[in-house]
C-alpha cells in the first residue's frame, strides 16, 4: 500500500477537481497545484494548498509554456521509495515527494477538430508539462498514483478513505491508463501534424486514417460480406443520433451520406430523395412541405424504399407527406414535435438528427492502397460561366441550368439531369455512353420534359446527346465543354434553336 501524502493538481478539464481536492484535503492531503488549477481551488476554500511557483522558486514562464518542468516537481515524482540515495537526494536539496499526481492535457483535439485552426494554434495548444509529468508518475507507478481522469476521482477518495493509501494494484490500474492516455495524445497530435501538407501542397505526405468504431452493422453491401461504421467525431451521417427505426444497415449509411451531400447544395428548403446513391427526385421551394412534393412527383416509382435528406427541420405537414409511402431512412438537421408524433407510427423507419461537418479528404480504398483527394466543393457562379450559343438562356432556363447543374454534381457518371427550376425532372445515371445516359433520363421521365433544360456532369463527346436531348423537348443546355468536338456541339444547339452554357468545370462521381 502507498500512502498520500502530498499531491500534485494541475487539469485543464476542471470537472470534478474541487470536489476531488477537497476529498483529498479532508484526509490531510497538501495539495500542490498551478496557475488556473490554483485560482479555483484557492476560490472554493481548498487548504492546506501551494502554488507550484512556491516550489520551485520560479514564476510561471513563457507565457505559461514553463511551469512544472522543474527538478523540484520532477524529483518529487520520480524519487523511488525503497532506495535510500533517492530520498537522501531529496533531502538534501529540500524537495518534497509527491505522492499522487492529477493530470489532465491541453484540449489539442479539440482545437484540431477545426480543420481552419493555424499551424501556430495547433502548437501552442500542444501540452509539454502535463504529458511529462503524466509519464513521469506512471514510470514510478510503484510510489506514485497518477490520475488522468475525473471518473476515478470517486473511487480513488473511497479506497483513501478506508485506510489513507492506494493499493498496488490501483497504482498500477492507474499508471496503464496514464500511457495510454498520452500515447492516445500524441497520436492525436502527429496525425493532425502529418494533414498539414508540405509546402506547395494540398495533400498530406503520409495518410493516417484512425477512428474508432462506432456500431457493427449486420452486414456489408451483401449478406455475406462483414461491416461495421467508423465514426471520427460527431458531425455527418457518421456521427448522426438515430431517433428511430430498425438498426441502420451498410447500404442505409451510403445512401444517406449521398443524399445529405447532395440537400447541403441548396439555401432554399430542400429535399433530396436517393436510391442506390443517385437522385431520383430532388426540390427546393418556399415550404419543405413543397418541395418534398416536388422531388416525390419526379419519380415516385423509385422513390418507393429511398432514403430521403432536407436541408430544413421536418414540420408536420412534411412527415405527412412522407408517410404517403414507404421509405427506409431518413436524414435532417432536426424533427419538430408534430413530426416525430407522425412518424413515429413508421416503427422501421430510421430517423437520423444530422449536424453539418466541415469537408473533408475523400478517401476510397483499393487494392494495396487507398486514393485521396479533396472533396468536390465547388459553387458555380454564374458571371463564370460562357454563353456559347447565339441564344442565351432566358431568366426562368437559367434558375433550371443553376438547379440542374447542383444535382449532377451528385449524379454517378456519366450523369445527365433534366430539370426545371427548383426541381429535377427526371435522372440519366451511370451510363457507359453520354448518349446512353441522355436515353435512359427521357425514359424513366414521368413527368413532361417539354420545356425543361438538360445539366451534363462532363462534356459532349459528339453532338448526338444534344441532338437526343432537344427530340424530347428540352430548351437549354449546361455542360463543362472541353471536347475536341465542342463546335459541332455549339453548331447542334444553334441549329435546334437551344440556349448551351459552358462552366469549365467538371464533376465526375465514381
Amino acid at each position: 500500500m502507498a500512502c498520500i501524502q502530498r499531491a500534485l493538481l494541475s487539469v485543464t478539464d476542471k470537472t470534478g477537481i474541487v470536489d476531488f481536492a477537497r476529498g483529498l484535503s479532508a484526509l490531510g492531503v497538501e495539495i500542490l497545484s498551478t496557475g488556473g488549477t490554483f485560482r479555483v481551488l484557492k476560490e472554493a476554500g481548498i487548504a492546506p494548498l501551494r502554488e507550484v511557483a512556491e516550489v520551485t522558486g520560479f514564476p510561471e514562464m513563457l507565457d505559461g509554456r514553463v511551469k512544472t518542468i522543474h527538478p523540484r516537481i520532477a524529483g518529487g515524482i520520480l524519487a523511488m521509495r525503497a532506495k535510500p540515495e533517492h530520498m537522501g537526494a531529496l533531502e538534501a536539496h529540500g524537495i518534497p515527494p509527491i505522492d499522487l499526481v492529477c493530470v489532465n492535457l491541453y484540449a489539442f483535439e479539440k482545437i484540431a477538430a477545426r480543420k481552419d485552426a493555424p499551424l501556430e494554434e495547433l502548437i501552442e495548444n500542444i501540452d509539454i508539462g502535463g504529458p511529462t509529468m503524466i509519464r513521469a508518475a506512471a514510470k514510478n507507478w510503484q510510489d506514485v498514483a497518477v490520475v488522468t481522469s475525473a471518473e476515478d476521482y470517486p473511487a480513488i477518495l473511497e479506497e483513501m478513505r478506508a485506510s489513507r493509501c492506494l493499493s498496488q494494484e490501483t497504482h498500477w490500474r492507474l499508471a496503464k491508463k496514464a500511457f495510454a492516455a498520452t500515447a492516445a495524445y500524441d497520436r492525436a497530435v502527429a496525425n493532425r501534424l502529418a494533414e498539414i501538407p508540405p509546402s506547395g501542397e494540398t495533400l498530406p505526405a503520409v495518410l493516417d486514417i484512425r477512428a474508432p468504431r462506432k456500431m457493427a452493422l449486420r452486414y456489408g453491401e451483401n449478406p455475406h460480406q462483414s461491416a461495421a461504421l467508423y465514426a471520427s467525431g460527431g458531425a455527418g451521417i457518421a456521427g448522426a443520433a438515430q431517433l428511430q427505426g430498425k438498426e441502420l444497415s451498410y447500404n442505409n449509411l451510403v445512401d444517406l451520406d449521398a443524399a445529405w451531400q447532395l440537400i447541403q447544395e441548396f439555401d432554399k428548403p430542400a429535399s433530396a430523395i436517393i436510391k442506390h446513391t443517385n437522385p431520383c427526385g430532388c426540390a427546393e421551394a418556399e415550404t419543405l412541405a413543397e418541395s418534398y412534393r416536388r422531388a416525390f412527383e419526379a419519380d415516385p416509382i423509385s422513390a418507393y424504399g429511398g432514403v430521403l435528406a432536407f436541408n430544413r427541420e421536418i414540420d408536420g405537414e412534411t412527415a405527412a407527406e412522407i408517410a404517403k409511402t414507404f421509405i427506409e431512412a431518413i436524414a435532417a438537421p432536426s424533427y419538430s414535435a408534430d413530426a416525430r408524433r407522425v412518424l413515429e407510427s413508421k416503427k422501421n423507419l430510421r430517423l437520423l438528427r444530422v449536424a453539418p461537418a466541415e469537408a473533408e479528404l475523400v478517401v476510397k480504398s483499393i487494392s494495396g492502397g487507398f486514393l485521396a483527394q479533396t472533396p468536390d466543393v465547388h459553387r458555380l457562379v454564374r458571371s463564370s460561366m460562357e454563353v456559347k450559343s447565339r441564344r442565351p438562356p432566358s431568366e426562368e432556363e437559367w434558375a433550371a441550368l443553376e438547379f440542374g447543374w447542383k444535382v449532377a454534381k451528385h449524379v454517378k457518371s456519366n450523369a445527365i439531369v433534366y430539370a426545371r427550376a427548383g426541381q429535377t425532372v427526371s435522372v440519366g445515371a451511370g451510363q457507359m455512353s453520354r448518349v446512353d445516359s441522355v436515353k435512359v433520363g427521357a425514359m424513366k421521365a414521368v413527368l413532361p420534359l417539354a420545356g425543361t433544360v438538360l445539366a451534363s456532369d462532363a462534356f459532349f463527346p459528339f453532338a448526338d446527346g444534344v441532338e437526343e436531348a432537344a427530340r424530347h423537348g428540352i430548351t437549354a443546355v449546361i455542360e463543362p465543354g472541353g471536347s475536341v468536338r465542342d463546335e459541332e456541339v455549339i453548331a447542334a444547339a444553334d441549329r435546334l434553336g437551344l440556349a448551351l452554357v459552358f462552366t469549365g468545370v467538371r464533376h465526375f462521381r465514381h
